[in-house]
């Protein structure tokens, strides 16, 4: 029981959870856009610079209140998500891929020759808001939004789209409209978990926000099982936890934890939990246990 609450309290766990977190808010996001939309977004961390930079800017010259500078940090997100779904989200597979890509790169180097920003020395001072505590209420917030958000109408119909755009439209849905909200919504958890991030850093660097992290946080979403709440949870958990758990063996770590994300994706092409949905299996256990319980009833 002492070890247990020895780790509980060790900063380093705890820093290494938070940072869990905050990536996992970035990854259930990511989540939306690839995962239920069934577009491929390779910039999202563009997204997560916007938030974190727009976030810290506003504590350190504005000096307004933290949730205040989170929400704006999510909002100038989803403005520029907006903004770039406009123009590409006419696009599909690859080359919207491509597109995100750059424009993430775009974001990048213009972060570094802004004076405002710090340029390529970073931006420093920025005040540490983000506990452990602060970071896992918007976990849980963001889990019960994205869950309300698939079991609506406008959830079925990013579904909708996902599976075969031309059908969807040919039922009404406007598939441009309902793209760009739902890669509006995404990039806004990006923004947040950038806000978060800031400000549990304490200093930005546009280095930190390179295509590498982009690809880090789809690795997440992919690895969890693509459309899979549980397994966005589950690959950041994961892959999040891996590099520490292998520190023991720290000059094949890196070696060890490619062999096993190669192992994962031949034995689970799909995704650890794709297409497994709990809500459906819970309901369909209830429906049985139900149905077991009328037979007994009944003496059948």
């Amino acid at each position: 029981m002492e070890a247990f609450v020895n780790v509980l309290t060790n900063p380093y766990y705890v820093q290494v959870a938070t940072m869990m977190g905050i990536f996992l808010i970035a990854a259930l996001g990511l989540h939306l856009i690839t995962g239920v939309t069934g577009q491929f977004s390779f910039g999202h961390a563009a997204f997560l610079s916007i938030g974190a930079y727009s976030s810290a800017l506003m504590t350190i010259h504005l000096h307004t209140p933290f949730i205040l500078n989170m929400l704006a940090g999510g909002l100038m997100a989803a403005l520029w998500g907006v903004l770039l779904g406009f123009p590409s989200l006419r696009l599909t597979g690859d080359y919207l891929g491509i597109t995100t890509l750059g424009f993430g790169e775009i974001v990048r180097v213009v972060f570094i020759n802004m004076k405002i920003t710090g340029g390529a020395g970073g931006l420093g001072g920025i005040p540490r808001e983000t506990n452990i505590l602060i970071v896992y209420i918007v976990v849980a917030l963001t889990i019960w939004g994205l869950y309300r958000i698939q079991n609506s109408r406008f959830g079925r119909a990013l579904a909708a789209i996902r599976e075969d755009e031309i059908a969807a439209e040919s039922m009404g849905i406007n598939p441009l409209l309902y793209k760009i909200q739902g890669f509006a919504l995404g990039t806004f958890f990006a923004g947040i978990s950038g806000s978060l991030f800031a400000h549990m850093m304490q200093y930005l660097n546009p280095a930190d926000f390179g295509f590498a992290r982009s690809f880090e946080i789809l690795n997440y979403v992919v690895l969890g099982g693509l459309g899979s709440i549980p397994g966005a949870i589950l690959g950041t958990a994961v892959l999040s936890l891996a590099p520490e758990f292998l520190r023991f063996v720290q000059e094949y770590r890196m070696l060890i934890y490619g062999a096993l994300m190669v192992l994962m994706m031949i034995f689970r092409p799909h995704g650890l939990l794709g297409g497994v949905d709990f809500a459906r299996l819970y309901k369909k256990i209830k429906n049985k246990r139900k149905s077991v319980e009328s037979n007994n009833a009944e003496g059948i």
